[in-house]
């Protein structure tokens, strides 16, 4: 086997274990948390709603909660590692191999973005317990899981980089991801709000993710998919290769 294929996949191994091994740590708390949300908007407020283009209420938010959970699972994967890596001087062992400066990046968006999609199935499983799950262009709901995922694992390698304390890390997940997400169209439909807001609501890029996967289960969305999906893998190009510009020149890596 290529020694680069050799080194890549020996990272990426150590890091999917790393979440693995914890699963009360790591898919525990998604699957907690949308059962509440089920209940919560869907079975009890989505009783009085009724129908949205089409769809029950739960089945219309059930693509802005995957989203929800797939974005805050491969951020947080990505920045904790690299982070905790700075912090115990661990990442030392990586920086010092032989391996590629793409070759460690590919390796943990690579795990991280793994982790999103279980993540997300995980979610939807949760979604059967209380409605059937369609899936009416299953090419454009893995293509937008991939991109999504892959994407924010590489902003989670940024923000890691960046990190000077463990609170950096929750208020980027905490308080500006989830933020977005909640305000990105996820429990209501972009055309019940007046001309202004909508307006200002696409300036969320949020917005385009949790549409291009509605549109991927049950297909309705409100945006353009093809240009939803070539603006996010152009934005996730251009993450991805400001993560390898940021190893090669040690940034947060080297004190």
């Amino acid at each position: 086997m290529n020694p680069n294929a050799t080194q890549f996949l020996t990272l990426a191994r150590r890091e999917v274990l790393r979440f693995v091994r914890r699963p009360y740590n790591t898919f525990l708390p998604p699957i907690i948390t949308n059962a509440l949300y089920f209940s919560v908007f869907g079975v009890i407020l989505g009783s009085r709603i009724g129908e949205i283009a089409g769809v029950s209420y739960l089945q219309f938010v059930l693509p802005g909660l995957v989203v929800l959970g797939a974005i805050s699972d491969s951020f947080e994967n990505a920045s904790f590692t690299i982070f905790h890596g700075r912090w115990n001087d661990y990442i030392q062992a990586v920086l010092t191999s032989p391996m590629s400066n793409r070759s460690m990046v590919a390796a943990y968006v690579s795990a991280s973005a793994l982790r999103g999609i279980v993540t997300s199935l995980l979610i939807v499983g949760v979604g059967l317990i209380f409605t059937s799950v369609p899936v009416a262009n299953p090419l454009y709901l893995v293509s937008f899981l991939l991109v999504i995922t892959t994407l924010f694992g590489g902003l989670g390698v940024i923000g890691g980089l960046w990190a000077s304390d463990f609170d950096y890390l929750t208020v980027m997940n905490q308080f500006i991801l989830r933020p977005l997400v909640f305000f990105g169209a996820v429990f209501y439909s972009l055309e019940v709000l007046p001309a202004f807001w909508r307006s200002v609501s696409l300036l969320n890029p949020m917005v385009y993710m949790v549409n291009g996967v509605r549109y991927g289960m049950i297909g309705v969305t409100e945006i353009d998919p093809n240009t939803s999906l070539a603006v996010l893998t152009g934005t996730t190009v251009v993450v991805l290769s400001i993560d390898f510009l940021l190893f090669k020149r040690g940034y947060g890596l080297a004190e």
